[in-house]
């Protein structure tokens, strides 16, 4: 006997099971109407009413729907009302540019767009067959009570694509399959001891590889979602008081917005003891380590992937054999990348760059079969980290590809350098990665200005590159240099680049 894994079947326990436990508690302060809470038996009619809308606009199966939208209810719904029926979700950074958000939604051929009222603005320049706005045409997407029309469901089909910053200039779309998603979602949840009783805080965006697989997993075993659009240090607690929550996902960034929001905070910190925090984008500080274990007294859990893994490959977390060495060295085995995650292989080429091998793993990148053939040579996922794999565990040495982790996103190098050099001041430019306590890596231009224009400042090519570019990819920090160093062959020597502002560290990524 055999039956397709689909990610509908997290959404149909839940209704099963608990028709009428809380599912979702909206986020109160947003641009739409909140939706409140909602039970999983409102969320699954919820998720069969956009399925049989999607019908009746004739979205076939496998036709794509991007959302644009920060963490919201109406999200956690589509990842069930678009792929549960056989489409595509397109889960879009609400962050991007709008040129970045055109170039995605017209590179994966995307019939419906759904945009956040507070991006609206993306629709001056944006467009697609249909077009809907959250809270204004929340009928059309949501409304009725229609029966959509049946599918088989088909494992191997893709269910959404994430696009991603790569090495190159353009994101890539990454195709996560039904089976990806169900066992990301399953070992993920297994690894970290999900169960009925626990309230995830979305601290993490949904469309960051879909939450990482928490809005299935945590749906399938019928724990609580509580939605959080902005990140802020103080309401993170607050909402962890407020809700009981007992487990949290987060780049290092949100982890030093916690740690900075109990600075403040008067009286027990909320979550003693009873919160995990799974961390993820890039490993922190030891001494970061250690203050989440004691000045929250939350449990830290770290693991490592891509988007291209869905993303689990390695889980880190506290275990029997640690119990009796100090705190200080519990933690700096914490930071470590983890322990091959069940039904992963971990492996470490000649040139130290790190592959696996799950069923996690990419079904290709969307209209990208060159690329899709690289990065899976071998039957092995080239991820692009260099490492090293001893006694079971993974430690992240340097990143081989040219990509900067800033607060848990991923920045193209490249991609800055386009929006660098399209300045007339701008001869040549590079930009790295440089150690940043806040962000993990802080985005640094070394820039070399042109002799014709040699007259700018940085805060003017920062605003030039923040029309080009999402905030968050833009330089933080220009350095002005007389030239860049170079090999025989021409080539930018970023190593040389970065040895100064790296002295001193163990790794080379923070």
């Amino acid at each position: 006997m055999f039956f397709d894994l689909g990610v509908r079947d997290f959404l149909d326990r839940a209704e099963t099971v608990y028709p009428d436990r809380v599912a979702v508690v909206d986020e109160p302060n947003q641009a739409a109407p909140s939706w409140g809470s909602l039970t999983y038996r409102e969320v699954a009619q919820r998720a069969r009413a956009q399925a049989a809308n999607l019908d009746a606009l004739g979205v076939p199966v496998g036709g794509r729907v991007a959302m644009v939208s920060h963490n919201a209810a109406r999200l956690l719904t589509s990842f069930f009302g678009v792929s549960g029926w056989g489409r595509i979700l397109v889960p879009v950074n609400f962050r991007l540019a709008p040129a970045e958000v055109k170039y995605i939604v017209e590179h994966s051929g995307a019939e419906v767009l759904i945009v956040d009222p507070e991006l609206a603005h993306l629709l001056d320049t944006v467009t697609a067959k249909h077009v809907f706005v959250l809270g204004r045409d929340d009928e059309a997407i949501w409304g009725g009570s229609g029966t959509p029309r049946p599918w088989a469901g088909d494992e191997s089909a893709t269910a959404t694509i994430n696009y991603t910053s790569g090495t190159t200039a353009r994101p890539k779309g990454v195709q996560l399959t039904h089976r990806n998603i169900w066992l990301n979602a399953v070992v993920f949840g297994l690894h970290t001891t999900l169960r009925d009783e626990d309230v995830l805080l979305h601290t993490l965006p949904m469309f960051h590889c879909n939450g990482w697989g928490m809005p299935y997993a945590v749906t399938g075993l019928g724990g609580r979602h509580i939605v959080l659009r902005k990140v802020d240090g103080t309401e993170i607690l607050r909402r962890i008081r407020e809700h009981g929550v007992t487990i949290l996902c987060a780049a290092p960034a949100v982890v030093t917005a916690a740690l900075d929001g109990a600075a403040t905070w008067e009286g027990e910190i909320p979550g003693r003891d009873r919160v995990r925090i799974v961390v993820a984008g890039a490993p922190p500080p030891t001494r970061t380590i250690e203050r989440v274990r004691a000045e929250l007294g939350w449990e830290f859990i770290q693991i490592y992937g891509l988007t291209e893994t869905a993303p689990l490959l390695t889980v880190n977390r506290m275990r029997e054999e640690w119990a009796d060495l100090d705190p200080h060295e519990q933690a700096r085995l914490l930071g470590r990348a983890g322990t091959p995650a069940l039904g992963v292989r971990i492996d470490v080429d000649t040139d130290g760059e790190v592959l696996a091998q799950s069923n996690h793993n990419l079904d290709g990148y969307w209209e990208n079969p060159a690329e899709t053939a690289r990065v899976q040579e071998g039957n092995w996922f080239h991820t692009g980290d260099g490492g090293s794999f001893t006694d079971g565990y993974l430690t992240i040495a340097d990143r081989k590809k040219d990509v900067i982790i800033s607060g848990g996103e991923n920045v193209s190098s490249i991609e800055v350098e386009d929006a660098l050099n399209s300045h007339p001041a701008v001869r040549e430019a590079a930009v790295i990665g440089i150690p940043d306590e806040k962000w993990g890596e802080l985005v640094t231009a070394l820039v070399v200005t042109s002799s014709e224009v040699p007259e700018v400042s940085s805060e003017e090519l920062i605003q030039h590159c923040r029309s080009h570019l999402a905030g968050y990819k833009c330089p933080k920090r220009i350095e002005f240099l007389d030239e860049l160093p170079r090999t025989a062959t021409g080539k930018i020597q970023k190593f040389k680049l970065r040895e100064p502002y790296w002295e001193g560290q163990s790794r080379q990524v923070n």
